[in-house]
């Protein structure tokens, strides 16, 4: 496999593997951090999220859609130090519109069954971000980008 397909497939194995992810928006240059559930589409185009429609980082994103996404395979043992890996994906994020909103609802409750009342809920909003580039950084300092074509 050459290297920009092992690339890819690492980060989408970490994607698949982990549920949790820190997305960080910005408020007139103020970042802000979230922890989110999430999801990825197979081609990793897309990560996926909801939150309700009255979060700050929905009104960061609804200001300013640039974020960037943190995942990484922490277990807070020392050995992390040498063996996590970490991804970080930058891109815009947008609320998923009723055109394609059940394929990618679908790919969410996929891997999160027990946040279907909480996806349906009036106030939340499934948040999409396009993907544009992946730096996976492992071994603490080596550091690989991955672009996503459209």
């Amino acid at each position: 496999m050459e290297e920009a397909g092992r690339l890819k497939h690492t980060v989408g194995e970490l994607l698949k593997s982990q549920k949790l992810a820190v997305l960080s928006t910005h408020n007139k240059g103020q970042p802000y951090a979230s922890l989110v559930v999430f999801a990825a589409t197979e081609d990793l185009k897309y990560l996926l999220f909801a939150t309700t429609r009255a979060t700050r980082k929905y009104d960061n994103i609804a200001h300013d859609p640039r974020v960037a996404f943190l995942i990484d395979s922490r277990s807070n043992l020392d050995s992390d130090i040498h063996g996590a890996i970490a991804v970080t994906a930058m891109g815009i994020a947008e609320e998923v519109g009723e055109k394609g909103k059940e394929a990618f609802l679908k790919i969410y409750l996929d891997k999160h069954p027990h946040l279907k009342e909480f996806v349906h809920s009036p106030t939340c909003a499934l948040l999409r971000v396009k993907a544009e580039t992946y730096y996976l950084v492992s071994k603490f300092q080596k550091v690989f980008e991955l672009r996503i074509s459209r």
